[in-house]
């Protein structure tokens, strides 16, 4: 039987991706997996060991089970992963129209987010920033440290327009720095550390201006804790948005690194092209699954989350020493202290309590970053912050 997604005709690569991705990533013949033409049958392809695994997780050895067949491939593409996705972000959209939803072919499965940051750069950015040539992303700090990690590892160049003291993006600043090289346009909505959705009125008029010819990446790591809509919504609207999401927040799911990208069907073909060819494991793809015909549990522990998020930030808000704590559309706070936000930090975290100090980030002077974690975890936390910075400032 021909793979799933054989089946399915990718798009020809003439719309805006063909406009804006490196010449050679356009030309490029996509290596051609085993599973890309058969997937059952008597497998003789790929050069697996037909005999089985020489082991299988802890859960499955007694009894043995190893009904996910892992001496074999995985599916290349995970279109049933997609499928699931698509059903559960189309739900979550108040319009219930198909022609407006997204569909597979609007998604890449990735390991986590993080690799579709990484192909978005190699595949739209030249290199040669560290000889004052190629082309260049555009962040808002403060924000996520990936997107600068992933453009100095591919010599690609780095523009900045910070985000004001509030954490809202500067637009007319924005569309005024970009030049024709800028082909990444990174926003982070919910902020991380800001907590901070940005509205999606914004990112319409980012991506609609003529000023900006280049992709607007909107990386959602934590939207399913905002009450600000998906950018997914968008999607089907321009042909230059593309929304990162994860698995590894509000779905609990950090150790299995699962994440996607959702785009224009050809921006996320060209990333199907240079992707490795069996990125996704069978055991990330069936915790996937799992996760997504479970969203009533998800919804259920971020409506937990959302409520210990409130107690936390109340307890903070009645502190004397902490000076601001930020609205947060997220899992986690943003708070300033008085003083010695670092070294309240470190001994906390010598002490078995860790949160993030997030002091040496733009406008995040004394600033801690704390995760909302279980009742019994935030009510140490709290204990051990205001008993820590007393023994520091007496």
């Amino acid at each position: 039987m021909s793979n799933e997604e054989k089946k399915e005709a990718p798009p020809t690569t003439t719309g805006r991706a063909a406009k804006l991705a490196r010449p050679n990533v356009l030309a490029l013949h996509p290596y051609r997996c085993a599973r890309d033409d058969y997937d059952s049958g008597i497998l003789l392809d790929a050069n697996e060991n037909a005999l089985g695994p020489a082991s299988l997780p802890t859960n499955s050895l007694d009894p043995y089970d190893n009904a996910m067949e892992l001496e074999r491939y995985p599916c290349p593409y995970q279109r049933t992963v997609k499928q699931l996705l698509c059903d559960y972000r189309n739900g979550k959209h108040d319009d219930g129209g198909a022609e407006s939803g997204i569909r597979p072919e609007n998604v890449f499965c990735g390991v986590g987010s993080d690799e579709a940051i990484d192909l978005l750069i190699r595949i739209f950015c030249a290199p040669g920033a560290t000889n004052g040539g190629g082309e260049a992303i555009l962040i808002t700090p403060p924000t996520y440290g990936m997107y600068k990690v992933c453009a100095n590892v591919n010599d690609v160049a780095i523009q900045t327009v910070p985000l004001t003291p509030d954490f809202d993006l500067q637009i007319p600043e924005i569309l005024q720095a970009v030049t024709p090289q800028t082909k990444l346009l990174f926003v982070c909505s919910p902020g991380n550390p800001t907590a901070k959705s940005i509205p999606l009125s914004d990112i319409r008029q980012l991506a609609s201006s003529p000023a900006y010819q280049g992709l607007v990446i909107v990386d959602e790591a934590y939207i399913d804790f905002s009450s600000t809509p998906s950018a997914t919504s968008l999607v089907s609207e321009f042909d230059n948005i593309v929304v990162l999401q994860t698995l590894s927040k509000a779905f609990g799911l950090a150790g299995i690194r699962c994440g996607f990208a959702i785009g224009p069907p050809d921006v996320i073909q060209l990333m199907n092209n240079v992707k490795a060819p069996y990125n996704v494991n069978k055991l990330t793809s069936d915790a996937a699954r799992n996760a997504l015909k479970n969203t009533a549990l998800l919804e259920k522990n971020v409506r937990d989350v959302l409520d210990q998020r409130d107690v936390v930030a109340r307890q903070l808000e009645g502190l004397d020493f902490v000076v601001k704590v930020y609205p947060s559309d997220s899992n986690f706070l943003l708070f300033r202290v008085k003083q010695k936000a670092n070294e309240l930090y470190k001994t906390m975290a010598d002490r078995g309590v860790v949160s993030r100090f997030r002091g040496r980030e733009l406008h995040c002077s004394e600033c801690i970053r704390v995760t909302i974690g279980t009742p019994e975890e935030n009510r140490k936390f709290l204990e051990m912050l205001e008993k820590i910075y007393g023994e520091l400032t007496k």
